[in-house]
């Protein structure tokens, strides 16, 4: 196996050893550089630079700069995908992210992970595992999604969440570390029903 086959499986790699990574590491801080230097009058221009960068990329989406990844080409976004400023997200293996996905300001998804063992991790050895997010999830401010996580669909992670292990579908959670507070039901249906109604009303 190559050292990207290797990182892309979850095994330990040294990403030193590969010159297909660092080509693919430099082409993606050309395009990230490129991309952060864009004005809000440069939509189209954004849409061909993350079409570009990342592995996957709706035109019905859309990431405020600034914007920092590792590859970009192992990131897959869904459809009306939106991020708020400063989304980090380090993809050394796959970050898969469903439709309907809003990130707040200053998240950060992280697939690298480094040997516990100090020796073996000074000695370049590094290692991935891929993170995968439904639809219509919220995410809030300043939330850390750590590697090998999965968050399902219909879920609001509270701001400043440190996510460690997976979050079940239609469920609200926080804290750090993030866990399960309650379920999203039809009580929380109605009662967004009902303050939209009464915004067409006054309109």
């Amino acid at each position: 196996m190559t050292e990207k086959e290797k990182m892309l499986a979850g095994k330990l790699y040294i990403p030193a050893k590969s010159k297909e990574l660092q080509e693919d590491f430099k082409k993606a801080k050309r395009l990230v550089k490129e991309y952060n230097a864009t004005s809000v009058d440069e939509e189209g221009k954004r849409v061909e630079i993350l079409s570009e960068l990342l592995g996957k990329f709706d035109k019905s989406s859309h990431i405020e700069p600034p914007f920092y990844c590792d590859y970009g080409c192992h990131i897959y976004t869904g459809k009306n995908f939106y991020s708020n400023y400063e989304l980090i997200i380090l993809d050394v293996c796959d970050v898969k992210i469903g439709d309907n996905v809003f990130l707040a300001p200053r998240v950060g998804i992280y697939t690298a992970g480094h040997p516990i063992d100090a020796e073996i991790r000074n000695s370049g050895l590094e290692f991935g595992k891929s993170v995968t997010i439904g639809n219509d999830v919220w995410i809030g401010a300043n939330v850390v999604i750590n590697p090998g996580v999965t968050i399902g669909n219909n879920v609001v992670i509270g701001s400043g969440s440190v996510v460690t292990k997976d979050i079940p579908s239609n469920v609200v959670a926080f804290g750090n570390p993030c866990k399960v507070v309650r379920e999203i039901g039809e009580k929380d249906k109605e009662y967004w029903n009902k303050l939209k109604e009464e915004y067409y009303q006054t309109r």
